[in-house]
């Protein structure tokens, strides 16, 4: 097949494309923006999969970018294709529902004609099972055009989100109920009774293809949308934060299983990341000897200078951390990563607090699952004191007390927490002191920095005697703070 080159309006649309993906977060270089221009040169945007995976191809890095990706592209190119465009009260073009009807009884036939407004709901109904029963994408599509058109009531202009129209069309469709009958008709077309395992996967079938209806009619309405805002605008009301940008503090349950899939592949990325960096450090001074006895391949001349490369000592962690309320999810994820990469220090410790502190060391101990010792972490850990309420000042206390003798030169201490101490006493001589005695003291606020030092933040009372404060909100943050620890 012959595919005519890119057509000015095509390319203007890519680039808004591309925009939109920056504007997303996806890191889109100037390079790649230039293969995916050349991409498309050579695939037909008629066969929507295969532009799809070619824009992939040249555009998206990491895996955890492509829902962020998909949802772009959806929008972006919701409208493009002869089959994909918007005529209410007709199927498409090209389809004959006479092809699709040997299974709708007689009584259900006479209801209506073939154009899609002359149906019944009756009718429509039993042209979604026979379409789900058949596994049939062509007239799934068809139906979904239909039933959006019929029962989501969309109208130009209405500030009403997707969600909404959703939830009218698929309560008119009672996708759970035409489940059910698909299973009833599946045990009457076997020659015998179902065996579990059977009746499993005729259901997993079915339910995968119920599934795919319901993204259909979720399409459909992404159309209509895109048709009645304009795809600025649309894109802008369904862009999501990518995985390392979602807020600790912030993130659904949904968000929050993203955080835990995409923060395995940056522990390998630092952790590689940081040997290379103590590997490669800077020079160290000039080793005169060795100079000298290398000039002698030179006749004397020192034409190539020796140098005395350091060797940095792995350093100790010492990590403190607030796990009360909504800075949990901040510390969780934080002790996650530091032990994830734990080689890469000598020793690393942990504490918990919240007006209590408590050492967790032990439970990261010989364990091959780091989020099942964080979970023991939040349900075994003796961290409540008085009445469970933040309380820095008496966890300083207690951490100072017990174990401010095992903190050295060589060791780097971690705070975690968003320094908000209910106006109890800081007791910020004691960060005082271990700063005196440790190699660095770093404290990360999970909170947005317009926010520090209101309210009960006390951030820049013990900020004074810390080698650095950091905003760190999301993995792309906490990424970015690790690199500090070498």
């Amino acid at each position: 097949m012959k595919v005519e080159p890119a057509t000015s309006p095509l390319l203007a649309l890519l680039a808004g494309f591309i925009s939109e993906l920056r504007a997303a977060g996806l890191p889109v270089s100037l390079t790649e923006n230039l293969d995916a221009m050349e991409a498309i040169q050579h695939i037909p945007i008629e066969d929507r999969d295969a532009f799809k995976y070619a824009l992939a191809a040249t555009l998206v890095k990491n895996h955890a970018h492509w829902r962020a990706f998909e949802t772009v592209f959806e929008v972006y190119f919701s409208m493009r294709g002869a089959e994909y465009n918007l005529v209410d009260g007709e199927w498409p073009e090209g389809m004959d529902l006479a092809d699709f009807m040997d299974g709708v009884d007689g009584e259900h036939r006479r209801q209506g004609g073939g154009g899609g407004e002359a149906m019944s709901a009756e009718q429509l109904a039993e042209m979604l099972f026979q379409a789900l029963m058949r596994g049939d994408d062509a007239l799934m599509r068809a139906i979904a055009r239909q039933a959006v058109q019929r029962y989501a009531g969309m109208e130009p202009g209405r500030p009403v989100g997707g969600t909404y129209y959703l939830y009218r069309t698929l309560r008119n469709l009672d996708l759970e109920g035409v489940l059910e009958r698909l299973m009833d008709q599946a045990r009457q077309d076997a020659p015998g009774d179902l065996t579990p395992l059977e009746e499993r996967l005729e259901r997993d079938e079915f339910e995968a293809r119920v599934d795919q209806l319901r993204k259909e009619v979720e399409a459909e309405i992404r159309r209509r949308l895109v048709a009645d805002r304009g795809v600025e605008a649309m894109a802008k009301t369904l862009r999501k934060p990518l995985p390392e940008d979602v807020d600790f503090m912030h993130a659904s349950r949904e968000e929050m299983m993203a955080l835990r899939r995409a923060i395995y592949p940056l522990t390998r990325k630092l952790a590689v990341r940081l040997a290379r960096k103590r590997r490669h450090g800077r020079k160290g001074p000039l080793d005169f000897r060795n100079t000298m006895r290398h000039s002698l391949s030179y006749g004397g001349v020192p034409a190539e200078p020796k140098f005395r490369y350091p060797r940095p000592a792995k350093p100790e962690i010492m990590v403190v951390a607030d796990v009360s309320g909504s800075v949990a999810a901040f510390a969780r994820f934080t002790l996650h990563l530091v032990y994830a990469i734990s080689n890469q220090f000598s020793k690393v410790r942990s504490f918990v607090f919240i007006d209590g502190l408590d050492e967790v060391t032990g439970f990261f101990e010989g364990v091959d699952d780091i989020g099942e010792a964080v979970h023991r972490v939040n349900a075994e850990a003796d961290v409540v004191w008085v009445d469970g309420h933040s309380d820095y000042g008496h966890a300083f206390e207690v951490f100072w007390e017990r174990y401010g003798r095992d903190v050295g030169p060589k060791t780097t201490v971690m705070i975690l927490g968003d320094a908000r101490n209910n106006y109890h006493a800081s007791q910020a001589w004691i960060l005082k002191e271990i700063e005196h005695r440790a190699r660095k003291v770093f404290w990360l606020n999970p909170e947005p920095g317009a926010y520090w030092d209101t309210g009960d933040s006390i951030v820049s009372e013990y900020g004074v005697h810390c080698d650095g404060v950091f905003e760190v909100r999301n993995l792309r943050q906490l990424e970015a703070f690790v690199e500090n620890l070498v």
